[in-house]
């Protein structure tokens, strides 16, 4: 479900029944293939009433913990560090796409061809992206993998 190296980092923010509750929602997301709080309630298994398994799922996806840069940042340190050596060339990608009705501005670590999400924001408006967005985005990123030799490209 999770690799082993993620619950070394997860284990370090989160309590045992947070770490527990994160890996029985993975579960649930990959077998039932859908971000529903009801559906996941409904799927949860817990010996508790539906609805008090909404609110606990409510609760749990309100934790502090579960920042980006608290939890996810780490992971892909770690990731990157098992593919590169440091030092090594990494590109980064930064796009913006729509999804739905979602503008997100998003920014990616090429990795052995195939792209790793890192970090991303939801922009507040329809269309591009300007300068000040993309220095937000690329910024924790840089600072992240600074022991990296960075090439950053961007789509038109």
């Amino acid at each position: 479900m999770l690799p082993l190296f993620y619950h070394s980092i997860l284990e370090k923010y989160l309590t045992p029944a947070q770490l527990l509750t994160l890996q029985m929602l993975v579960w649930l997301l990959q077998s039932q293939k859908q971000v529903r709080i009801e559906r996941l309630a409904a799927t949860l298994q817990l010996p508790i009433l539906q609805s008090s398994r909404r609110r606990h799922i409510q609760r749990f996806l309100q934790i502090k913990a579960l920042s980006i840069l608290v939890l996810w940042f780490p992971i892909v340190k770690e990731v990157i560090a098992r593919q590169l050596k440091v030092g090594s060339q990494l590109v980064i990608a930064l796009d913006r796409t729509q999804w739905k009705e979602y503008n997100v501005l998003m920014v990616s670590a090429n990795v052995q061809k195939r792209a790793f999400p890192i970090f991303w924001t939801l922009l507040d408006k329809k269309g591009a992206s300007n300068l000040l967005e993309q220095q937000q985005v690329l910024r924790p990123v840089i600072r992240l993998l600074k022991r990296y030799k960075l090439v950053i490209v961007g789509s038109a």
